[in-house]
């Protein structure tokens, strides 16, 4: 792994904090930061728990709101996607 040397402005507590755990792990500062950020990056692509709730709360609305279109008509259609994939799984081989 190749290592590049940068520069950050950081407040005062902030570099406290690093040197401490740094410190209290027995690891460079660097390494502390790079897992650090590895960590923070992880879990940003996570919903946070406001997302979550709010895509739930969607998908309620969704699931209580009434049919758009009979069932028959969604059966039918169901029908000819799948033939429509079959027909394009035979001329393929």
């Amino acid at each position: 792994m190749s290592m590049v040397k940068v520069t950050y402005s950081l407040d005062d507590a902030t570099v406290r904090r690093i040197r401490a755990v740094s410190a209290r792990l027995g690891i460079p500062q660097s390494q502390m930061v790079r897992e650090a950020v590895a960590d923070y990056a992880a879990r940003k692509d996570r919903l946070s728990e406001a997302e979550r709730l709010r895509m739930l709360e969607v998908l309620e609305r969704i699931r209580q709101a009434p049919p758009s279109r009979p069932q028959e008509e969604v059966d039918a259609e169901l029908r000819e996607i799948r033939e429509a994939r079959k027909l394009a799984w035979r001329s393929k081989q």
